[in-house]
């Protein structure tokens, strides 16, 4: 044992920044030197993966039409297994649902379905699990504090502010749950019933992360982190657009929590009988802390205000990759400028790896996969541009630096060379392991958290509003968007064009009308989105923005103007570049919002 301690006291200092010099925590020690053992050889790791996952899955259904005959080798695996999207896995992935016990996908019993935020046919995808994938679900957790011990100690003399919820959840006509991943996992005996970790010692009770009602749920662990609020050295969402609703509902209701914080007394609005049980062991009358909650909240200066009423924060636990990048802005002002650490690369289809510099700045943000998950295979970004061809696909060993590729993967749960949709970018290497940065999701337009938006989608959205204006005589002639986040919660902006008949007629689309333009575009927008607006409110009121006549013009000319060529020039339907924002705004002849919430219900089937 003395001998491991001092091999992982080395392999410290190699996923160590020399500008952080803190010591190997013993009982880190053993989880910092599966990660070396790990990104040693992956090539491998990656070889007994998958022989494991082919062997556990030689009887299915699914390998079996691929005629693989019970090989585990990665050459049989490669001339058999084609690449997947989950439309061809549909058929396969119903009947499990419908209830066939059979094994079709997975050679282990299929426990439960994790629903993808990604959509197919503007609903959640059904992605199959089985009870041992939170084994491996829960390791990758287990390392991410004594990865983080390395650049900040001291982390074990407080508490986590994290706020944590689930969702809704269905259940299949077979009788499967079927429920987000982060649900699965904090209904689950692993997160229920944890042993006491001083690195993961959270502020929220977990019958308040438990309680499905969101605004009990927020109010509960905002009350309880503001009463240990100088025990609290990390703040944190999942992602970086739960953590901002988090503050605006400080903003909303400080006067009520400093008003229970005096008393002692939770408010009737939290009424939850196990939530109120759990709050009643924290809450004691405080007029002090009330008196500094209304100090800092009354007089409308919001900056730092993470810092102002948690004082001992060290950094931000927020995902601001990817979509979540367009709030880092506005972090930094509610913060102070704290960092952000965004710590874990992981999907409802599968958890891949960790970020080993998670104090480094969000644009250098690269996570490195760990090889012992899945099996990884690489899709080229210039081949699946042309569709993508099986036997373009690259081992996680063979990546190149620089090149962006789309992630494949082999699954336990029997996902076979299944296409997630993610692009990645090599960056470095840790060892043998390759470095990612993720660059975006495919074909997403539209983000505000968890919600994806494609341009087809759009399309039918707006097609489905702008029938409205028919009546009048009108038309939308262009259109374009942008995910709105100066404003928490965000909200979808789509700016329009109209053609009107005769001048007249343009001017006769009231204002009415418009607004349920915004509306009816919602209706057809996917569950996701609609499950955002309603149930979670984590999305705001869609808004229509309409330009004047000759606005799109304008941004043609924009666009020509900075090389463009005029005869490839296509609207965009989704605009981010400021200047261009700019034109957009100042055209802008009337504004619209939903007036309503759209149709959401959490019994309806996700797989439909």
């Amino acid at each position: 044992m003395a001998v491991m301690a001092e091999v992982s006291t080395t392999t410290g200092a190699a996923l160590r920044s020399p500008a952080s010099p803190a010591p190997v925590k013993e009982g880190d020690a053993e989880k910092l030197w599966f990660i070396e053992e790990m990104t040693s050889d992956v090539d491998a790791v990656q070889e007994r993966v998958l022989a494991e996952i082919l062997a556990r899955n030689a009887d299915t259904e699914y390998l079996t039409n691929c005629g693989l005959a019970g090989a585990t080798d990665r050459a049989t695996f490669r001339a058999k297994v084609p690449m997947a999207t989950y439309e061809d896995l549909q058929p396969y992935i119903r009947r499990i649902a419908d209830g066939d016990r059979s094994p079709i996908l997975s050679g282990h019993p299929v426990s439960e379905f994790l629903t993808s935020s990604g959509t197919s046919a503007g609903e959640r995808k059904l992605m199959p699990t089985i009870e041992d994938e939170l084994n491996r679900r829960q390791l990758l957790y287990s390392l991410q504090m004594p990865v983080m011990n390395l650049y900040v100690p001291g982390m074990d003399k407080g508490k986590a502010l994290h706020f944590l919820f689930v969702k809704s959840e269905t259940r299949t006509p077979g009788g499967l749950a079927a429920r987000p991943v982060l649900t699965s996992y904090y209904k689950s005996n692993h997160f229920k019933n944890r042993p006491f970790d001083a690195y993961n010692n959270y502020t929220s009770p977990t019958a308040a992360i438990l309680c499905a009602d969101a605004f009990q749920s927020m109010y509960a662990q905002m009350v309880c982190g503001l009463v240990q609020r100088h025990d609290v050295l990390r703040v944190g969402a999942v992602f970086a657009s739960g953590l901002l609703r988090a503050i605006r509902f400080l903003q909303l209701n400080w006067e009520q929590l400093a008003a229970d914080i005096e008393t002692g007394a939770l408010t009737p609005r939290v009424a939850d009988p196990s939530v109120r049980e759990a709050v009643a062991g924290l809450l004691r009358p405080d007029p002090e802390l009330a008196a500094v909650i209304r100090a800092e909240c009354s007089s409308g200066d919001w900056a730092g205000i993470i810092t102002r009423i948690w004082p001992n924060t060290k950094y931000l636990d927020v995902i601001v990759t990817g979509a979540m990048a367009q709030y880092i802005p506005t972090l930094k002002y509610y913060s102070g400028g704290l960092p952000m650490a965004c710590t874990m690369y992981a999907s409802s289809e599968c958890y891949f790896g960790l970020n080993l510099r998670p104090m480094c700045d969000p644009s250098e943000v690269s996570y490195t996969l760990m090889p012992n998950m899945c099996y990884f295979e690489f899709l080229p970004m210039d081949a699946a541009a042309s569709g993508g061809d099986a036997r373009q696909l690259v081992d996680l060993a063979r990546v190149e630096l620089g090149r962006e590729y789309e992630l494949v993967i082999t699954t336990y749960a029997g996902l076979n060379r299944y296409r997630v949709g993610d692009v990645l970018q090599v960056t470095g290497f840790h060892n043998s392991a390759p470095q990612f940065r993720f660059v975006r999701r495919k074909n997403v337009l539209l983000s505000i958290e968890s919600d994806k938006t494609d341009e087809a989608e759009l399309q039918r959205a707006v097609e489905r509003a702008s029938a409205l204006l028919r009546p009048h005589g009108a038309a939308v002639v262009e259109y374009t968007s942008q995910a709105y986040t100066k404003s928490i919660p965000g909200h979808y902006v789509i700016y329009w064009e109209l053609l009107a008949k005769t001048p007249a007629d343009g001017e006769a689309v009231d204002r009415e009308t418009l607004d349920q333009c915004c509306l009816q575009m919602e209706e057809a927008l996917n569950s996701v989105y609609r499950q955002s607006r309603v149930a979670d409110g984590s999305i705001g009121p869609l808004e229509i923005r309409v330009v004047r006549s000759g606005t799109f013009e304008e941004l043609m000319d924009y666009a020509i103007s900075r090389g463009a060529s005029i005869n490839q020039y296509k609207v965009p339907r989704c605009v981010t570049f400021p200047p261009i924002i700019e034109l957009l705004d100042s055209r802008v002849v009337s504004s619209h919002f939903s007036p309503a919430l759209p149709h959401w219900t959490p019994g309806q089937r996700n797989d439909d």
